[in-house]
């Protein structure tokens, strides 16, 4: 069983139809899936690959003296059969448009600004399949996001590697979890895999596939859509070859934006029930902090009560 690839220029074309379909079944059966042919050029892609191995090299010495390797070491000399159970084995750091960014190598910030530009458009093309396929307005997505247009949503890309691990009998990766907010767009290495996703009780691998972008779909997604489109588990599996690169870019909510299953086009008859409260945010946030790595429902609940 492999997770659905889609070429996504078909939607310009006689396959626009057969495409959407495709992508709704995607959000709907899997909550992943990857993008082939989606606009953004192998050019950009060779020099994001360029620049972000060459920055973790720069940062490998950090990575040795990190808490997980720390820990591993202590873990390996006091031989008392306990696991690195809840300490991720990965190097990360997050670029927004407002924070600091690595100065080397040189044309790291040059090529990194115009790929976010790019997995940006990507995003909110995405949006709008998405908006179409469950029959909301066209930007309804990127509205909710932004509290109606009051805030600019979040945008951030996270830049990991996962090194190799010499002890895979004692480290997992990086932990299962659903990403808390709304539409992922993962430039993932195509050489070394890791990354499963959680199918019928089932662990998938993402297979690496040369120039893909993966999309998952984030819990906000799985509440404006009053549950049609589930935010999927997955995880990293550590391994003890090669170094795996993951480079993924978050369109979430603004921290003050309200978010709740979003009403559908105008021609259904009757609106179903909602399955998910209406909460901000940030407060959503707030419970994901403590909750990340446990069953997703009670989230739900506990931002309910706030």
């Amino acid at each position: 069983m492999a997770i659905p690839v889609i070429d996504f220029s078909k939607l310009d074309g006689k396959e626009r139809a057969e495409t959407m379909a495709r992508i709704a079944n995607g959000c709907e059966e899997w909550g992943f899936f990857q993008l082939v042919n989606h606009g953004i050029p192998v050019e950009l892609l060779e020099r994001v690959k360029k620049v972000s191995s060459e920055c973790y090299k720069l940062r490998e010495e950090r990575f040795k003296g990190s808490k997980p390797v720390q820990l591993l070491d202590t873990l390996v000399k006091e031989g008392d059969g306990q696991r690195l159970d809840n300490v991720d084995w990965e190097d990360v750091f997050v670029l927004r448009d407002d924070n600091e960014w690595p100065s080397n190598p040189p044309d790291f910030e040059e090529t990194m600004k115009e790929y976010r530009e790019e997995i940006r458009k990507l995003a909110e093309k995405m949006m709008e399949v998405m908006d179409e396929n469950l029959g909301f307005e066209k930007g309804c997505i990127k509205k909710a996001f932004s509290g109606d247009g009051q805030h600019p949503p979040f945008f951030g890309t996270k830049v990991s590697h996962y090194p190799p691990c010499p002890r895979l009998d004692l480290v997992k990766g990086l932990r299962a979890h659903t990403d808390a907010g709304g539409v992922i767009l993962l430039f993932q290495d195509d050489q070394v895999g890791g990354l499963q996703m959680l199918k019928d009780g089932r662990w998938i691998d993402v297979q690496p596939l040369a120039d893909a972008i993966v999309i998952n779909t984030g819990d906000q997604i799985e509440v404006l859509s009053n549950g049609r489109y589930k935010s999927a588990w997955h995880r990293v599996l550590a391994t003890s070859h090669g170094n795996r690169r993951s480079i993924a870019s978050f369109y979430n909510p603004s921290l003050k934006a309200t978010i709740a299953p979003a009403a559908g086009a105008a021609t259904e008859e009757a609106a179903p029930p909602a399955l998910y409260p209406k909460f901000l945010f940030g407060d959503y946030m707030d419970v994901y902090a403590k909750q990340k790595y446990e069953p997703k429902e009670p989230r739900f609940e506990a931002v309910r009560a706030i």
